[in-house]
């Protein structure tokens, strides 16, 4: 309880102070609804006139729409057992769950209908969309406190999954540390109909070892385990460069599916990727 509250304050206050602004105009919505007419002023668009009622009142009238704002909004969160790893200030599915909990607060601001779709080597748990802060709450509380029943990741079953039960375009913020491979078909599958963005969290650790010595690395996902002498400095650049690629595959596979993504490492300021991205976003 003391976690989820903790998460719910800290999501609320850097949603309020750093992310609504750019939400929204980042994030459009998916269309325009009519408003109102009103008086024909120099400068406007001829083509917003509104012949039937300039005929009625013999003098020229502008059609005004608005943007509809409400999306769909689905937060599609990776729960394998590779997020229990942190070297430094968070877990890898700590720093997942407080972006995750970010978001759906910036999206509560814009009244959209915000899901969740927790996955790991299977779907585990889906929300349907909602508005509201209770069903905000009730998502915070589910990413704080689920026990995946499964350890692997598979990023390809679970968008299958959500391009099955979509029936409109979506905002989909897809975020992993994307220990998997074979998605990249249904990736672009997805991204047909939806706006798809990824958010990708790895450990410093991932990208440089450390000389601590021999010790023993074990998969979460698999359970596997070898002992590497982090002392030889040939030992830890064949780890470093094995992480470095798996990264840079990732990030080739979503710029050929022509999505927006990010990198965020568990020690740094998530603050300014995810600023980043949003200013992308707007260009």
């Amino acid at each position: 309880l003391k976690k989820v509250k903790q998460l719910e304050i800290v999501s609320k206050q850097k949603s309020n102070q750093m992310f609504s602004g750019d939400y929204h105009s980042a994030f459009k919505g998916r269309g325009m609804s009519f408003s109102e007419v009103r008086n024909y002023q120099i400068g406007d668009d001829i083509r917003s006139i509104d012949w039937n009622v300039t005929a009625r009142f013999n003098e020229p009238f502008i059609k005004i729409f608005d943007e509809e704002r409400e999306m769909i909004f689905i937060l599609m969160v990776d729960v394998s057992a590779s997020g229990k790893f942190g070297s430094k200030d968070y877990l890898k599915s700590e720093l997942i769950n407080e972006i995750a909990s970010i978001l759906a607060y910036s999206s509560l601001q814009n009244n959209d209908k915000v899901g969740l779709l927790l996955f790991a080597e299977a779907v585990e748990l889906y929300i349907a969309p909602k508005k509201g802060k209770k069903h905000i709450l009730h998502i915070i509380r589910t990413l704080v406190s689920y026990e995946p029943k499964t350890l692997g990741t598979d990023v390809a079953i679970a968008m299958q999954f959500l391009s099955k039960i979509t029936n409109r375009s979506a905002l989909i913020f897809l975020i992993s540390d994307f220990i998997a491979a074979n998605f990249e078909k249904l990736l672009k599958q997805l991204t047909r109909r939806n706006d798809v963005i990824a958010v990708g969290i790895y450990d410093s650790f991932e990208e440089e070892i450390m000389d601590i010595g021999i010790v023993k690395m074990i998969d979460n996902e698999t359970g596997k385990s070898q002992w590497i002498d982090t002392s030889d400095a040939l030992q830890r650049k064949i780890v470093n460069d094995f992480y470095t690629g798996q990264r840079n595959q990732i990030s080739d596979i979503f710029k050929r599916s022509n999505i927006d993504f990010t990198f965020i490492k568990t020690n740094e300021d998530y603050i300014k990727p995810l600023h980043l991205l949003f200013k992308r976003r707007k260009k």
